[in-house]
């Protein structure tokens, strides 16, 4: 399928200039402001099959001992390739793919992409097309990260914006976070939105953020489920969300601190299916 068939075939109304949105939540009812981008100014449609487009993207690779992180910090299992075995793509699609095997002294494989100098950005609307694997202990994630400068600024100084997380034991139910200096680790700024009558495995699902100066607004197939703004932090940390600039990541982790690790009932292998991700502003 060629990007204008694509783009056509999965344009939404939404594309608007500017909008208040009322809804609420369990807690309390929520006036917010949405700035819907409608230009798009970057995208991977997937649609040459092979390899992943450097040009758009790199690989992280192995255990995250090389980069000081064991385990990617989070105790994660998998040792990330770039072999076509553990990402391609294929029919119009990203394929990433976990498998169980031993590799470099790791019992499971997987792959995690990134744009990280390469395309780097400071607000927008981001969003991805996805069909999620299914699983204990498997942690597909669409998120960004804040530029380092360098190794000089550490995380989480840097900001984090997990777009979607996902626990694959349960497969109704997506997160969207934020992790900043005083708001990291298992303490993030979060909330998580639950699918009726339907499942993340089952069907691919459109996951975004709308990011604009203070605030980060939280959509899955165009349901606004969560807005975050410096009135949600911990009292005296810090928004970092208004001038670095972020890239974006696709990986499937497999275990970790965020779920439980995969027993003798997890299936392998298991793979999380992008169609496109596409920037507007």
């Amino acid at each position: 399928m060629n990007f204008i068939n694509k783009y056509k075939s999965h344009m939404r109304l939404s594309l608007f200039a500017f909008a208040i949105v009322f809804f609420s939540n369990c807690e309390n009812n929520e006036t917010q402001i949405t700035t819907t981008k409608s230009e798009l100014v970057w995208a991977d449609e997937f649609d040459t099959n092979g390899g992943v487009d450097q040009s758009k993207w790199k690989f992280d690779l192995g255990d995250g001992s090389a980069q000081g992180l064991p385990g990617w910090g989070n105790n994660e299992l998998q040792y990330y390739t770039n072999r076509s075995e553990n990402i391609e793509v294929k029919d119009g699609m990203l394929h990433i793919t976990a498998k169980r095997e031993t590799f470099m002294g790791a019992n499971y494989t997987s792959a995690k992409i990134l744009t990280k100098g390469l395309y780097e950005t400071t607000y927008g609307r981001f969003e991805a097309r996805i069909k999620l694997p299914w699983g204990k202990g498997l942690w597909p994630a669409f998120w960004m990260l804040g530029d380092d400068s360098n190794g000089t600024v550490a995380w989480p100084n840097i900001g984090e914006i997990d777009i979607m997380e996902y626990r694959g034991q349960q497969p109704t139910i997506t997160h969207g976070s934020v992790h900043g200096p005083g708001y990291s680790g298992g303490n993030p700024i979060t909330k998580s939105y639950e699918l009726t009558n339907d499942r993340f495995d089952t069907g691919f699902h459109i996951f975004g953020i709308e990011w604009g100066e203070n605030y980060i607004n939280y959509y899955v197939d165009d349901v606004l489920y969560n807005q975050i703004t410096p009135a949600d932090l911990p009292e005296g940390t810090e928004w970092v969300f208004n001038s670095n600039q972020f890239y974006i990541i696709l990986n499937l982790a497999v275990g970790g601190n965020f779920l439980d690790n995969p027993d003798g009932n997890t299936v392998f292998p298991q793979t999380m299916i992008v169609d496109y991700v596409r920037v507007y502003k």
